[in-house]
C-alpha cells in the first residue's frame, strides 16, 4: 500500500510499505493492505512503518489519518526527526 506522511510546509514520507501504526485518539491500531476505508485523528506518538526496506518511525504531534483503497495519507500538525 502507498503511504504518505505531509505536514503543512513538507513532505515527509512517500512509499510503499507493507504495515503502518498509528496513535490514534482512541488507542493505537495498524493499518494492513486492503485495509477497510477509515478516517481517524491522531493524537502525539509514534507513527511505525515497516517497508522492504525496513522499518522507519515518525514522532507526529497529532493529526488526521485516511485510509482509502491502499492508500494511506496521514496530515501531521508537525513531524520531529
Amino acid at each position: 500500500m502507498r503511504l504518505e506522511i505531509i505536514t503543512p510546509d513538507r513532505k515527509v514520507f512517500e512509499g510503499e510499505v507493507t504495515s503502518a501504526v498509528f496513535p490514534g485518539i482512541a488507542g493505537q491500531f495498524e493499518v494492513l493492505n486492503n485495509h477497510a476505508p477509515l478516517i481517524s485523528a491522531l493524537q502525539a506518538g509514534e507513527v511505525r512503518i515497516n517497508s522492504a526496506a525496513g522499518r522507519e518511525s515518525f514522532q507526529v504531534s497529532g493529526g488526521v489519518v485516511e485510509v482509502l483503497r491502499n492508500n494511506v495519507t496521514v496530515l501531521a500538525e508537525s513531524v520531529l526527526a
